[in-house]
């Protein structure tokens, strides 16, 4: 059971860092799309 639990720490890690390069190559209206995107979807909670 521990290695599962490893081995899903490390894809989860693994997902964040390829999402946080690809949002930092997003232009501002990209970034504001998205954000609206999630915050409608309730990803984000202000």
């Amino acid at each position: 059971m521990a290695h599962f639990e490893q081995s899903e720490a490390y894809r989860r890690e693994e997902l964040i860092r390829i999402i946080e390069r690809s949002v930092e190559k997003l232009t501002l209206q990209e970034l504001e799309a998205l954000y609206y995107d999630m915050s409608t979807r309730s990803y984000i909670n202000d």
